[in-house]
Parts: C-alpha cells; structure tokens; sequence
C-alpha cells in the first residue's frame, strides 16, 4: 500500500487530501470524508482497511481553512475541542472541497471503476449532501446529523445509499432516525442500518467513550457488503 499527499486547488486557495492506493495499483476511488477530529488516526485507519480491500482512498483536510492538518484528540476534552473548532466550519464550503476531491480522484490514472463516497459524523452529513449535488457510485453515511433535517433532498440522490445510525444517539435523537427510515421507505435505492443499542460514533475504535465493538463489526459487514455490491473493487 502507498500513501501520498495531493494538492487541490480551490477558488480561495488550496488543500491536502490524503490518497492510500491499493497494492494492486488501482481501483474504485473513495472519498473519505473526516469526522471533526480532522484526517486523524481513525479515518487513517479507515483508508487503510478500503485500500487493503483494492479501493483508492482520498481524505481531504477539510478544516484547512480553520487550522490545516487539524487532528483533534479522542478524549472528552479533545472532542470539546473539536466541537468548538467546527463551529467555524463552513459546511457549504466543505461539500464544494469534497466535489473538488471527487473531480480529482475520477481523474487519477489509477481510478477503475466509479467513484464512491463514505464519511462518518460530519463526513456523514457532507458525504449525503453531496450525493444530491454530484453522481456517485455508492454513498455510505454514518450518523450525520443533517441527514434528519434534509430528508427533502433525499429523491435528489440517484445513487445507493446506506444511512448508518445509533439508536441510543444522544446528538441524533431516534425519533429524528425515524423520520429517516420513514423517507427511506419509499426509496428502492437507499437502506437504512440502525444499531438500536449503539450511540454516536459507535465504529470509531480510537475513542472508547464512543465505540462500540461488536456493533462497529457488524455494522462494517453490512457497510463492506454494501460497497460490494455496488462499487466492487475486484
């Protein structure tokens, strides 16, 4: 596996985005969008687990604007602080960095297949928004919690989609999920997993106050299953 650093440009200066290639050399593309720890240890650990599977991984540093290379801690006062730095996150902003990255990653010589999108939390969140804004092989959200408020835009998005939530989610109140599976309901192209016993964050195993082992197992199975089907890398 090799790892590199591009460089995109946007219309108010430019951004890293981390890029892992299969060993084989080339495969699908997957935009990996971060959670408001920034490109840290955890979507390190994700992008490695896709690129291992034959998908090549592009993370974008999406604070870059706010504090580049950002990479909050996974403690209570870690997450305070994240918390406080994405306040000045522009979200509008980040889904039109995320366009920029998909662009970059159809373009790559080593891109076969399509381009997909997966993003926890606030990726999450960015990763459904864009999918009603740019053609997609495959979406796999998790916890985002504009996805409630946007349940509108939801006819918008041709691709498969996989909404992944917790139904003990104290920042995404289960009968805010419900108003998504009721949405979903008359979507052929979008299923919903909900891990009635997990929390927010749950497959986020660099934060004990958050992850969840066995739901994060399965919930990956149903996840890896998913972009399977629908943007196979082999």
């Amino acid at each position: 596996m090799q790892i590199r650093t591009d460089r995109i440009a946007a219309h108010d200066g430019s951004f890293d985005v981390r890029v892992w290639l299969p060993d084989g050399g080339s495969g699908p593309g997957i935009l990996l969008v971060q959670e408001i720890y920034g490109v840290g240890p955890y979507i390190e650990k994700v992008a490695a687990d896709l690129a291992a599977r034959g998908y090549v991984v592009a993370a974008p540093d999406l604070f870059w604007r706010l504090q580049p290379h950002w990479i909050g801690e996974h403690t209570p006062e870690g997450t305070q602080t994240s918390i406080a730095l994405a306040e000045g996150f522009d979200f509008a902003q980040g889904v039109a960095d995320c366009a920029l990255t998909v662009a970059h990653l159809g373009a790559l010589p080593e891109v076969r297949g399509g381009v997909g999108a997966v993003g926890f939390c606030l990726g999450g969140s960015i990763a459904y928004m864009l999918a009603t804004q740019v053609e997609l092989g495959a979406v796999l959200s998790f916890y985002g919690s504009a996805v409630p408020e946007g349940t509108g835009m939801m006819e918008r998005i041709q691709a498969p989609l996989l909404l992944v939530f917790g139904g003990d989610d104290p920042f995404i109140a289960r009968e805010r999920v419900a108003v998504v599976e009721k949405a979903a309901e008359s979507r052929p192209n979008v299923i919903m997993h909900v891990e009635e016993e997990a929390g927010h964050a749950f497959h986020n195993s660099e934060a004990p106050m958050f992850y969840r082992p066995e739901a994060a197992e399965r919930t990956w199975g149903v996840a890896m299953a998913f972009l399977g089907e629908h943007l196979p890398a082999r």
